[in-house]
């Protein structure tokens, strides 16, 4: 196994193990509530976070932008080749795919 895969692997571990996250690990990559949030391509972590937050990784060199071969909006998904990175930012795209939409509650 590469350092690549070994570190993604400690990603979805950490998320796996934590009672406080429901996350599902398939061969597409990490979910929360049946939604794909993070995979691995390439040698990088794709993230899925809101536009404000993939658009400032992004003028700061941090990400790139990813465009999905499948079609529709990719434009909140980003990639990401710093490793020391991708805990965190697993994390925040959890958060922001697993978290209740708002409004529409009533």
């Amino acid at each position: 196994m590469d350092d690549v895969q070994a570190t993604y692997d400690d990603v979805a571990n950490e998320l796996l193990e934590d009672a406080d996250y429901d996350v599902d690990a398939t061969p597409d990559g990490l979910l929360v509530k049946g939604r794909l949030f993070a995979f691995l391509d390439g040698g990088q972590l794709v993230v899925d976070l809101p536009a404000a937050r993939s658009s400032d990784l992004q003028q700061r060199g941090i990400a790139e932008p990813f465009h999905s071969t499948r079609g529709g909006d990719s434009r909140t998904w980003v990639r990401v080749s710093d490793r020391e990175l991708w805990s965190e930012l697993a994390r925040e795209a959890h958060e922001f795919v697993g978290e209740p939409p708002v409004g529409h509650q009533s």
